[in-house]
């Protein structure tokens, strides 16, 4: 089981090299955030932010807002940091799945970070309801399914389940939203659905 103590723990260790040892496929991104719907002008909840690693991504869309908040306070601290050189980008510290936000998003972006919540279910269902009507909701890795778990295996500590596939993923989804997208190759995972009306 999860323990999500040992995973703030875990993270705020790694904070200080993520970027430094961060590999990142600037095309795997870019699909990602096209199929989550990350256009001009939308609000954005980016979810387990990390330090940051989406923001110039975000901003490059030229997104209203991000509302970014991590698990880990080290990761959040050097995520804000990063946040002062673009405008309407907040950074909070804490578990999302008990965070009152004050607006709804139209995108929320949950990447590379999904196996590290204890309860899937519940968190699709909580991220589901902060979105508007026609909002999207996006898991995904930029690498595959596979990858992620090999890369997990060697981890000796209760911060990570390994990523299910994404058709059971996109069977969560499909209890409260419409799914839109479903990938699964050598190359990335993702789900994305949009909420109903």
């Amino acid at each position: 089981m999860i323990d999500t103590n040992a995973v703030a723990s875990f993270f705020d260790r790694l904070a200080p090299q993520w970027d430094a040892d961060m590999i990142r496929d600037d095309r795997i991104i870019g699909t990602i955030l096209d199929n989550a719907h990350v256009v001009p002008g939308t609000d954005v909840l980016d979810v387990a932010c990390g330090t940051g690693v989406l923001f110039p991504d975000y901003y490059a869309r030229s997104v209203a807002s991000v509302t970014a908040i991590d698990l880990s306070p080290k990761m959040a601290e050097i995520a804000r940091e990063k946040a002062r050189a673009y405008a309407g980008f907040t950074v909070l510290s804490g578990d999302v799945t008990e965070t009152a936000f004050d607006r709804l998003f139209d995108c929320i972006v949950l990447y590379n970070a999904f196996p590290h919540f204890a309860d899937p279910k519940r968190l699709i269902e909580l991220l589901a309801a902060r979105l508007k009507p026609d909002g999207y909701l996006t898991v995904a890795h930029g690498m595959s399914r596979e990858r992620i778990n090999r890369h997990h295996a060697n981890v000796d500590s209760p911060v990570y389940t390994d990523l299910m596939p994404a058709d059971a993923l996109s069977a969560l989804f499909c209890a409260v939203l419409d799914v839109t997208a479903v990938i699964s190759d050598d190359t990335m995972y993702q789900v994305v659905g949009r909420r109903r009306r």
